[in-house]
């Protein structure tokens, strides 16, 4: 079967060699690589810090608005085939604001295309600007500020990059100031960080949701509050194959966690990287941890659930869920 939504995914992880090379001609641009396939060589990482090396070199390319509006709507296009019906799309706005690409050019060239998501695609759609943990917590502040004061519509805030730089304290600023706004909290962690990483989103930062979050299995009292809680965990298993963070797929925690009550749910993250879009993923994790139908409509229904939509999208989901099942909607 097919998973309704996608909950973490990261559009610069979208970004495919062959528009990388594309957009490198359209704005002039000289890369390292002499073609996709050599920059798809690349693509064997060690760790989580050899993945964002290359993440960051190929996000050079993006410049315009009409270059970012191109790679949202593809990853939509190709999220539409697999099956998803709403997704919740992560954007890195400071690795852009950074190198001198402005906020606005940005946030218009990725709303405009989530917004003709509906017609063009037939999926709803909404974006979650993310903060950098290796950045401080006052450049994370003005970012929220920027993008609060922007009027564009931004779902929600999340926190990425490496977990081994900054504790979650250093961005309460920026946390309760995106609250006060209105908008959704998620945050990364547990992914290559301990168990504490995963309490530390949940207590400093007030988190909704946590991206990734498979090493909280080390903490039995920390299991206990998710599953008490119902906090949902947003699991990438093939991206957590391709950065180390497990050894084999078969080896993942995923289905124990969801044995468990976990709310989890199952996520492409970055996919032209990691060589799987969200039907992909889905094959190779129930194939790996042999899920049968229950654990993957589980994995679905728990999907909607944790999606940051209005009730009466959510039940409009979980009917074509149940029509698709072959139930009773």
């Amino acid at each position: 079967m097919r998973m309704p939504t996608e909950l973490h995914l990261h559009l610069e992880g979208t970004l495919e060699p062959e528009m990388t090379f594309r957009l490198a001609e359209q704005n002039r641009l000289d890369l390292p690589w002499r073609d996709p396939d050599e920059l798809r060589a690349r693509f064997d990482f060690t760790d989580l810090q050899s993945f964002l090396d290359l993440y960051t070199m190929s996000q050079e390319v993006l410049r315009t608005g009409e270059d970012f509006h191109a790679l949202t709507d593809a990853y939509l296009a190709r999220a539409a085939a697999a099956g998803v019906r709403h997704a919740e799309v992560s954007l890195d706005l400071q690795a852009h604001t950074g190198r001198g690409v402005r906020a606005a050019e940005v946030l218009d060239g990725v709303t405009s295309a989530l917004q003709a998501a509906p017609g063009r695609h037939g999926l709803s759609a909404g974006l979650i600007v993310t903060v950098l943990r290796h950045l401080p917590g006052e450049a994370a502040l003005a970012t929220v500020r920027e993008v609060v004061e922007s009027g564009y519509p931004v779902l929600g805030l999340g926190l990425c990059s490496t977990e081994l730089t900054a504790h979650a304290r250093d961005f309460v600023e920026a946390f309760d100031l995106a609250r006060a706004h209105g908008l959704h909290l998620t945050a990364h962690a547990g992914e290559e960080g301990p168990p504490q990483n995963v309490t530390g989103v949940l207590d400093h930062l007030r988190v909704e949701r946590v991206d990734h979050g498979v090493r909280a299995c080390g903490d039995p009292a920390l299991v206990a509050r998710l599953v008490a809680q119902r906090i949902p965990l947003t699991v990438c298993p093939v991206s957590n194959l391709r950065l180390r963070v497990v050894d084999a797929l078969h080896e993942h925690p995923l289905r124990r966690m969801l044995d468990s009550g976990v709310m989890v749910t199952l996520n492409s993250d970055d996919p032209a990287y990691f060589g799987g879009y969200l039907d992909e993923v889905t094959d190779r994790t129930a194939e790996a941890l042999d899920l049968g139908e229950e654990h993957l409509s589980t994995l679905a229904r728990n999907g909607i659930d944790a999606a940051w939509v209005e009730e009466s999208r959510r039940r409009e989901l979980h009917a074509e869920l149940e029509r698709d099942l072959g139930g009773t909607p």
